[in-house]
């Protein structure tokens, strides 16, 4: 039987409850005992797609890996979506999140030009959740969604996502759970030995010290020992990858502010950005696996992924304050002239004066490592029962360092500049300065407008150790004619996750502005794609180290609260009934089941109290929660005549909060005019969200050649989680003890009031939610099944859309989205997927575009926080053309030749409307050539 996601609070269970009794009920007036199933689902699909992935010997490349990813999604008893390496260390795409984007429902937002996080349904990454061999997995992000380029797709065999929940799935999301599979060496016939390796190039070129080639390489080993009782597997993978960016960016707000020159009414924007974002991007990885099957009753898995990511890169970066000039507002005053305004009463250019740019190296290196590691072993009984047992642990750390260095003209007074300037929303927008800022010996590392820099080390450590026990057992007489066997499973998961973010000031040293000198100086990078010339670009961290003086800190007080501890230890017993039977004469199967989900959650921080005396004022706060739901869930799948399938959906489904929104942690302070306190945070006490959720689905099979399908789905959020302001918190124990200072006023006038038990506390709160539904229409077609003529030719296609009545606000990002309602971050209204491919005699091509509607995406921002931005739809489309060699002395050998994001598709974000741009970035194209060798 199969696996997935279910959720909610006992008080809410019984419409889904109901639903899914009043269903068996149904059922058993026409039940018809079946062949009874041992295997679980989700073995028996994962050993398909081995089987068809490995061992077929008559249909290989590009169709191998479609046929064996229908085959697991026409044999599932959920709706589900697959994918299958087409051999051996060779997955579709050069990434794993690009070949999970192309599937029906899902999407991806690109980072730093890779696609990195997935939206299924319509719903933000961290809605659904990422298993590898059906393990919940740990993350180097803030929050739990996973980066998924840091899974290399040579070292996976396939991935499998869930849409609809059941019982025996642990660590399942609410829109979805995505499972990253690896091989097992026992599934295989013999020994199999492939390497790969590729060259890469970026079609914005080199630039400053950075090359715009890269490499991938990796080889996978599988084989069998002691009669085919041992298996092993070993694959390692490495990738270096050019890290080039254009982009041109504003800042945000875009309001209405009085500028000197500018018509009233008219939205402006503070300042621009034009930036060579250059560097490399390094990843080593290693996947291992041991199996033991000394008898056909008896199987032991061992099996490790490690993973190390490193990225450096600088933005070379010209910046400039639209209304501060070392005055704000202006002073002498940045007046404009020629000003231009579109009808939607934006500004859309001009000619500014007295603005002071700056010339900025920002540098950032991060390292990310994962482990994840686990232990199963399961045991068949001659009584039918089974037990499977399984340990894991897996471990992700994150550790940044941000630099900046700023640069002037001139080494004291500020040299003011007049600056012509066209903002654009389809494209980059242009600078045009007076002044000449490209040669380096002119340009002052010194107290500037901006400092002179600042820098932050933030860190991340997330680790979840994890113990599963299920026992199978055969259905009895009784309830033989309905099922063919019950799971009966506990599993328990101990998750913490710690953040620290010390930062400061980068202050010029005892030598005071200097320039940089030529030792430290890289090629100049050119921002002609933004109306500049060339500017410098120089070595950040040798800079810092020989001008400048950074000590970071988290003990300041406004950094206190950024440091956090949060920790889940999660208990879940479920019970599942495996469904294998007749309803009036049609064959059916599927599952029934209860989840019951027990979460302790705590957190442990400090906050600042600057109320208390000195050396006081670093308090502990402790703060949490333990959360029980309820989740009953049904799938049922009837297989009709002539290869017709439809399945049935119905679940409770909840999602965990983001885990920064779980932080104890807090700014805290009283208004001494009125006594009142108030602080802003975490919230340690939110219940997670929760779902009802129906899913219907239609599949027509042609074997396992050729599918055509429609799915509908339908959730009900029941709950919501917002940023919100609450007014009646209580303060008491913070308070306590409090002595108000003695005066207070103009001229301390007054006598300061008694301070107050209740304020406002603004941070993450329950509240409603609303509806969300769609529509998918998937074809995956051959087209020789149309005429003969087309044999080798086929496509790929799905169409999804969605709708959401949800609408939320987010105050953290009012100064992007708004300070209203705002639609559901990552919810796309249209998603697109279409590939074609022709494969015939070694010969293979494929073209595949993935297209997506505007969305509400969230990215980093400079504080180290997440933020909401309006992203534009993109549309990106790769191609790939190969040959592989079937016979001769070259037998084994693949070549291949890949593009991607063909015609070098732009990232737009804005603010509100279209016409207030905030960043517009290139990342180029990437070139790929490369050989598989297969032995």
């Amino acid at each position: 039987m199969k696996t997935t996601p279910a959720s909610r609070e006992l008080f809410r269970v019984q419409p889904v409850a109901a639903g899914c009794l009043v269903t068996l009920a149904l059922m058993a007036g026409g039940a018809h005992a079946q062949q009874a199933q041992t295997e679980p689902e989700r073995q028996a699909a994962e050993k398909a797609a081995t089987d068809k992935t490995l061992e077929t010997v008559t249909v290989t490349g590009i169709r191998r890996g479609i046929e064996a990813a229908i085959s697991v999604k026409k044999n599932s008893d959920s709706i589900v979506e697959a994918i299958s390496a087409e051999d051996i260390g060779k997955l579709p795409d050069v990434s794993i999140a690009e070949s999970i984007a192309r599937l029906p429902g899902l999407s991806a937002q690109r980072v730093a030009g890779r696609a990195q996080v997935i939206s299924v349904r319509g719903l933000s990454p961290d809605f659904a959740t990422t298993l590898l061999n059906g393990r919940e997995l740990v993350s180097t992000g803030d929050n739990r969604s996973v980066e998924f380029d840091q899974y290399p797709s040579e070292l996976l065999s396939g991935v499998t996502i869930y849409k609809t929940p059941d019982a025996g799935l642990v660590g399942q999301g609410l829109s979805g759970t995505i499972d990253l599979l690896t091989v097992r060496p026992l599934n295989f016939s013999n020994r199999v030995v492939t390497l790969n390796a590729r060259g890469q190039h970026n079609s914005l070129g080199k630039a400053a010290d950075s090359s715009a080639n890269g490499n991938r390489l990796s080889a996978s080993y599988i084989d069998q020992f002691a009669d085919r009782t041992i298996g092993v597997s070993l694959g390692v993978a490495h990738q270096e990858t050019p890290v080039q960016e254009d982009q041109v960016g504003l800042y945000e707000p875009w309001a209405v502010n009085a500028r000197p020159g500018v018509p009233t009414g008219t939205f402006v924007s503070d300042g621009i950005k034009a930036l060579r974002r250059t560097g490399k991007s390094t990843r080593d990885a290693v996947m291992g696996t041991v199996e033991f099957r000394p008898t056909k009753n008896w199987t032991s898995v061992i099996d490790g992924f490690w993973t190390k990511a490193k990225q450096e890169d600088t933005a070379n970066q010209f910046e400039m304050n639209l209304q501060y000039n070392g005055n704000s507002p202006c002073s002498p005053a940045c007046n404009w002239t020629s000003t231009t305004v579109n009808d939607n009463q934006t500004q859309t250019g001009g000619t500014i004066t007295n603005v002071v740019p700056l010339i900025r190296g920002m540098y950032n290196k991060r390292e990310d490592k994962i482990v994840a590691t686990g232990w199963n072993n399961k045991l068949k009984f001659d009584n039918g029962i089974s037990v499977m047992a399984d340990v894991n642990y897996s471990r992700a750390t994150r550790n940044e360092l941000n630099l900046e260095n700023n640069t002037q003209l001139t080494a004291s007074q500020n040299l003011l500049d007049t600056a012509k300037l066209a903002f654009a929303s389809g494209g980059f927008s242009q600078i045009t300065p007076t002044l000449d800022y490209s040669n380096p010996a002119n340009l002052f590392l010194r107290g500037t407008v901006y400092g002179s820099g600042y820098g932050k080390v933030p860190s991340v450590k997330d680790e979840l150790t994890g113990f599963k026990l299920v026992t199978n057992i055969p259905s009895p007489a009784m309830t033989s004619a309905l099922f063919s066997d019950f799971d009966i499973g506990l599993n328990y998961a101990d998750r913490s996750k710690k953040k620290r973010q010390p930062e400061g000031n980068i202050d010029v040293g005892a030598q005071g502005a200097t320039t940089i000198a030529s030792d430290l100086q890289y090629s100049p990078v050119n921002l002609g794609f933004a109306g500049l010339g060339t500017i410098p670009a120089w070595n950040v961290p040798a800079a810092v180290a020989r001008y400048m003086v950074f000590n970071p800190s988290d003990t300041a007080n406004y950094l206190i609260s950024k440091a956090w501890d949060v920790e889940e230890k999660t208990t879940t017993a479920f019970f599942k009934g495996n469904i294998d039977t007749t309803t009036f004469g049609i064959p059916m199967r599927g599952n029934v089941g209860l989840q019951v989900v027990s979460v302790k959650q705590s957190s442990h921080s400090n906050y600042y109290d600057g109320t208390a005396p000195a050396g006081q004022q670093v308090k502990p706060i402790d703060d949490g929660k333990t959360v029980t739901d309820f989740l009953p869930s049904l799938n049922l799948a009837w297989s009709l005549g002539n290869d017709q399938t439809v399945r049935l959906g119905l679940a409770k489904q909840v999602a965990r909060p983001k885990v920064d929104q779980l932080r104890s942690a807090l700014d805290f302070g009283v208004d001494n005019a009125t006594g009142k306190p108030g602080a802003s945070g975490g919230n340690a006490k939110l219940d997670p969200w929760r779902a009802n959720a129906l899913d219907l689905s239609y599949e027509k099979y042609f074997g396992n050649k050729a599918y055509v399908s429609a799915a509908g789905y339908y959730k009900d959020l029941r709950s919501y989680i917002y940023t919100q302001s609450f007014d009646s918190y209580d303060f008491s124990k913070f308070v306590a003890g409090y002595v108000p200072p003695k005066t207070c006023g103009v001229g301390g006038a007054s006598q300061c009031p008694p301070v107050l038990t209740t304020g406002t506390y603004s941070a993450p709160y329950n509240g409603s939610g609303g509806k969300l539904q769609g529509l998918e229409l998937t074809a995956s077609l051959p087209l020789n099944l149309i005429t003969p003529a087309l044999n080798g030719f086929g496509i790929i296609a799905s169409a999804s859309f969605n709708h959401s009545n949800i609408s939320v606000k987010d105050p953290e990002s009012a100064s992007s989205v708004g300070s209203g309602n705002i639609a559901l971050p990552g919810l796309s209204k249209q998603v697109y997927n279409l590939t074609a491919y022709y494969e015939r005699d070694g010969f293979e091509a494929r073209i595949s575009q993935r297209k997506r509607s505007d969305f509400i995406g969230e990215i980093g921002n400079f504080n180290g926080a997440r933020t909401l931005r309006y992203v534009v739809g993109e549309s990106i489309v790769d191609a790939q053309i190969g040959y592989n060699f079937t016979e001769g002395s070259l037998k084994g050998l693949g070549l291949l030749a890949q593009v991607n994001n063909l015609t070098n598709e732009a990232y737009r974000t804005y603010a509100v409307t279209k016409d207030r741009p905030l960043e517009y970035i290139k990342w180029g194209r990437t070139f790929l050539i490369g050989a598989t060798y297969k032995f």
